[in-house]
């Protein structure tokens, strides 16, 4: 039997045991909640809303499943959270493109659409984009072993305000923010790694802890919302020796995604540079 089928056909069968609805588009997508997020249950068949670059009015928060080859995978997988000022997702530059990139140096990367808590009209809250991020950590350890993941090597990949996403998740796991209370939310929320892509000022926490996990951190210089975000988590990150990376470019404003459609060359192969971070810091070694 084809190996791309045995690990398809064991997911499917996965989701069945767990008792989770599926739903084909171009990858597996599957929702946090199999009923709906908890206290909005009503609204999850209300339909998101997409054009051009964005996704926005999500309901049913989901994760979307993108598997590297069998032949270089290394066991890692990451959670990728996009930005969009909690207004938008930037679903394809900073969350298909990311996911096709760590497919291509062997990570299994699962796409989170959140929440929004700042969309006109939203009903929703800074907590309960908290309680997807939690949630998703925990049903991808949850689910890991069906696509052949190290479920102590999942890490989390935020970009802008996603990047606040990857940041609440990866310097609070010790919090709960529970939505429901099954065996899932059991789990623990501890990520191996985070990768903070010009992420927004909410990431930054009152102090980092010794158990903090490793760090990736970018931004450009020119981006005044958020190159002093990271400057200060490196500062702190050196304060309680955990291990950090920051690269600070000198040009380049807010928002080059993963730098495809940017002018200047090092922003264009900076993905590079998260490669060999990855690579050397034992999380995704090279084949």
């Amino acid at each position: 039997m084809n190996k791309k089928f045995q690990v398809t056909a064991i997911f499917f069968l996965a989701v069945i045991l767990l008792n989770y609805p599926l739903y084909a588009q171009d990858s597996l997508v599957i929702p946090l909640w199999k009923g709906g997020a908890p206290g909005f249950e009503s609204r999850k068949n209300i339909p998101e809303q997409a054009k051009d670059w964005w996704v926005k009015n999500i309901n049913d928060p989901t994760l979307t499943v993108f598997l590297p080859p069998a032949s270089i995978a290394t066991g890692a997988g990451v959670i990728v959270c996009p930005g969009g000022g909690h207004r938008t997702l930037v679903f394809n530059a900073e969350g298909i493109e990311a996911a096709k990139f760590l497919n291509k140096i062997g990570i299994a990367a699962f796409v989170l659409k959140y929440r929004l808590f700042r969309e006109e009209n939203s009903p929703y809250n800074v907590e309960n984009a908290k309680q997807d991020i939690f949630r998703a950590i925990r049903l991808v350890k949850k689910l890991g072993n069906q696509f052949k993941i190290d479920t102590s090597n999942i890490g989390v990949v935020g970009f802008s305000a996603g990047g606040e996403l990857a940041g609440w998740l990866g310097y609070h796991f010790n919090e709960g923010h529970y939505a429901s209370h099954d065996s899932i939310d059991k789990l623990s929320a501890r990520v191996a790694f985070q990768v903070l892509v010009y992420p927004g000022p909410l990431v930054v926490p009152n102090s980092v802890s010794a158990d903090a996990p490793p760090t990736f951190l970018i931004a450009a210089n020119e981006d005044t919302c958020c190159s002093p975000p990271v400057v200060t988590l490196m500062e702190m990150h050196r304060k309680a020796h955990v291990p950090v990376e920051l690269h600070l470019y000198a040009n380049g404003n807010h928002a080059f995604n993963m730098g495809n459609r940017s002018q200047y060359v090092s922003l264009k192969t900076w993905s590079q540079r998260l490669a060999d971070w990855l690579s050397d810091s034992g999380i995704s070694p090279k084949k």
